[in-house]
């Protein structure tokens, strides 16, 4: 029997499995005109069980399915019997007993360890407020397809050290990239998450974290940034506006980058926060291609997961 597999986070991937992974949708995109008709998932069904908002994730999870020839599930949280009790746990025992994976976007990275660890389907993290693995493989994928390799450049990451940030960061370290976070005092990534991503890295992996965007933007060959407030932290929003005064990525910012770096944002973007609309609209953006791949990917993911 053909071990489980799942999407927790990126953290027990091994680099040669990531590497397939991006491989894979790169492959997937360049002939997607010639494997429209693909039934890889002919006869699998996937539960979406969504308890936050979402337009990337969950379309191009829908997407990922339909054409792999498989059926979706989309379940609000609040519309199943979570809502009055039956823990998750519970809600995934009974779930593996319909469907061949359950995709999760929910809050608590404990709750995604836990359907995995009680069921005997693939789980993939969708995002929680610690992890968003999709999320890192698309944009693993997109600096690959756009440069040509990974190991050696150096991602400049500016802005909070939330999910998106982790799920880079341990991405950069198994695939050898140099890695420098760039957060105001007080939002720096967890210093576990930090030193984990380090023991399970490359040989060298080299992981920076900073509270000057400057020296992080730097000779960078992608710099990348996430909303300030993410959600659940709207009633934040007004001191995170204070606090990132000055982490923008602008064209003073993009100017001290390589003259060909690479601008990356997973949106939503507030434009005129975090990034400018010079920035995003402008030549060095590869933003939506980026937005494009989380469908890629994710067609490989589920290809490997439910094979």
């Amino acid at each position: 029997m053909t071990e489980k597999r799942d999407l927790l986070s990126l953290m027990n991937y091994k680099p040669e499995d990531i590497y397939r992974l991006l491989s894979s949708g790169i492959e997937g995109k360049r002939t997607r005109s010639e494997n429209k008709s693909s039934q890889a998932l002919a006869g699998k069904n996937v539960a979406l069980i969504f308890g936050k908002p979402s337009t990337r994730t969950r379309i191009s999870f829908e997407v990922a399915v339909n054409q792999l020839g498989g059926d979706t599930i989309y379940l609000a949280e609040s519309g199943l019997q979570m809502g009055r009790g039956e823990t998750i746990e519970d809600t995934g025992r009974v779930l593996s007993r319909y469907v061949d994976a359950i995709v999760i976007r929910t809050f608590s990275q404990q709750d995604i360890v836990e359907v995995a660890a009680s069921t005997n389907i693939p789980v993939i993290n969708a995002l929680t407020d610690t992890f968003h693995p999709c999320q890192a493989l698309a944009d693993l994928m997109t600096i690959l397809e756009k440069i040509g390799h990974l190991s050696g450049i150096k991602v400049a990451y500016i802005g909070d050290g939330n999910n998106v940030c982790n799920s880079l960061m341990i991405g950069s370290a198994k695939m050898g990239i140099d890695f420098v976070a760039a957060c105001p005092p007080g939002y720096e990534p967890d210093e576990q998450i930090v030193a984990a991503a380090l023991a399970n890295g490359s040989d060298q992996p080299r992981i920076k974290i900073v509270n000057d965007p400057g020296r992080a933007a730097r000779d960078a060959d992608v710099l990348y940034t996430d909303v300030w407030a993410s959600m659940g932290q709207e009633d934040e929003k007004n001191k995170r506006l204070e606090d990132f005064s000055g982490f923008q990525i602008d064209l003073n910012l993009l100017s001290l980058a390589k003259p060909e770096a690479l601008v990356m944002h997973c949106l939503p973007a507030h434009r005129g926060e975090e990034i400018s609309a010079q920035v995003i609209d402008g030549p060095n953006s590869i933003v939506f291609d980026q937005a494009e791949n989380r469908l890629h990917v994710q067609k490989a993911l589920l290809n490997w997961l439910l094979k």
